[in-house]
């Protein structure tokens, strides 16, 4: 017999309650921020340091404990970091979020509408790592900039090569390796005879590859392509010495970090780094090591220490934060974006990867080229079945899975191989064709 629900009396009304209190609200410019607290006409000040003090004096004597604002541009990033130290408790919000919260009226100031949410708990708290991790992000973020502003100029000196037809970098891998800079630091100092320029470089060219050198190395020689090829090899060099830089500031945080902490038992094995954008610092592995008390993961596959630390530069070690695995590859923007309901599938907003999730991605590509590995047989299978991009959101989404459990449960990543990945697979599939066929009355017979 079926049971009714039972209702709720009829004077009964939802109520929805205020769960933070002693709340301001800061809409926040360039020049001004305006602060709102309950009962309180909104008050202007300046985000000039003196502004900053003000506004401290006055929040404190208003018993104001936790602030919400919006992230606008980087203007948010002082503001924040000097109500960080004076100890307020401070929830920075994607504006979006405030904007689609629907009952807002016209007249209603932002600063206002932000503290009334947030009031009620209506606004969810952007991710902000700790203040050590952001400033290794920081110094992570700058070094990688770098790197963009050199490979710029390598394109450049390629441009001009290009246009004196000279096709050196159709034959060798790079021009920047060690070959490629003898050669083109020797035309700079005016040879220009290809059997010369390839007897610099014989010793590390394979020797099939020197007819297209020599053939490459013909061309029109002109003064002012010439004068650009320099200019970009000088800015070239000028990056890589502040790349090094960043990788001394690097180290310093590294070793400050990690002052005190146990040296791990097991290190584990240290993985190649690619030669031309590895970091310059000594015990490389150990203090990455020691960073995440011992666990390494650089046992995941696709990831070495150079990924680690631009993942933990962006999250960092401690992932309380995220209430499971789900909750940290949404937040990374790489859960399945396609929804079903009612046997129709609808489509949500398009879903983009902040950093992080940005270089998951990018160490799924790097998994998939590979070969013998479970996760780049599982790329493989995905990119068949649904195209690259989605193998490479799938793929990515597992080794942030690996990731997580890692920090957060000490689960050690175990590489299972293809050959074992395979037949687990194609057990799966057979359980699920045997159980089909039960279910429509057929008896499966292997042939």
């Amino acid at each position: 017999m079926a049971t009714k629900r039972a209702h709720a009396p009829k004077n009964q009304r939802a109520v929805l309650n205020r769960i933070n209190y002693n709340v301001a609200g800061i809409d926040l410019s360039s020049e001004d921020m305006f602060i709102a607290v309950i009962e309180k006409n909104v008050c202007q000040f300046s985000t000039f340091t003196k502004g900053l003090e003000d506004a401290a004096v006055y929040l404190k004597s208003e018993g104001i404990e936790k602030i919400v604002m919006e992230a606008t541009g980087v203007y948010w990033i002082p503001v924040f970091e000097y109500f960080e130290k004076q100890g307020f408790n401070i929830n920075l919000v994607n504006g979006a979020h405030a904007k689609n919260v629907p009952g807002r009226k016209t007249d209603v100031l932002d600063s206002e509408w932000l503290r009334e949410l947030h009031t009620y708990g209506l606004l969810r708290a952007s991710f902000i790592p700790d203040e050590k991790i952001r400033e290794l992000r920081y110094y992570v973020r700058l070094r990688d900039d770098h790197i963009s502003m050199g490979a710029t100029h390598i394109n450049i000196v390629q441009k001009n090569l290009d246009m004196m037809n000279i096709k050196l970098h159709k034959v060798i891998d790079s021009i920047m390796s060690v070959s490629g800079l003898l050669i083109v630091r020797a035309i700079l100092d005016g040879e220009r005879d290809p059997e010369r320029l390839w007897n610099l470089c014989e010793r590390n060219i394979d020797n099939k590859k020197k007819e297209g050198l020599i053939c490459s190395l013909k061309g029109n020689y002109r003064e002012e392509y010439l004068f650009g090829i320099k200019q970009a090899l000088e800015m070239w060099q000028h990056y890589q010495e502040l790349q090094k830089q960043c990788d001394a500031e690097i180290e310093k945080i590294l070793r400050k970090m990690t002052s005190g902490l146990e040296e791990p038992k097991n290190q584990g094995t240290e993985k190649p780094i690619k030669k031309r954008n590895k970091p310059v610092i000594e015990d490389f592995h150990l203090l990455m090591t020691k960073l995440t008390l011992g666990k390494d993961t650089t046992a995941i596959a696709g990831i070495n220490d150079y990924s680690a630390l631009k993942i933990i530069a962006e999250i960092g070690t401690n992932l309380d934060k995220f209430k499971n695995e789900k909750h940290f590859t949404s937040w990374l923007g790489l859960s399945p974006s396609a929804h079903q309901s009612n046997k129709k599938k609808r489509k949500k907003g398009r879903r983009h990867c902040n950093r992080a999730g940005m270089i998951f991605r990018q160490i799924a590509v790097n998994v998939g080229n590979g070969k013998h590995t479970a996760l780049s047989s599982f790329y493989k299978r995905i990119r068949a079945r649904a195209g690259k991009m989605v193998a490479i959101k799938a793929t990515a989404r597992k080794i942030a899975i690996y990731f997580y459990n890692l920090l957060t449960k000490g689960l050690q990543f175990v590489e299972e191989g293809i050959k074992r990945y395979e037949n687990r697979y194609a057990e799966q599939q057979e359980k699920y064709l045997q159980r089909k066929a039960s279910e429509m009355g057929y008896k499966l017979v292997k042939a």
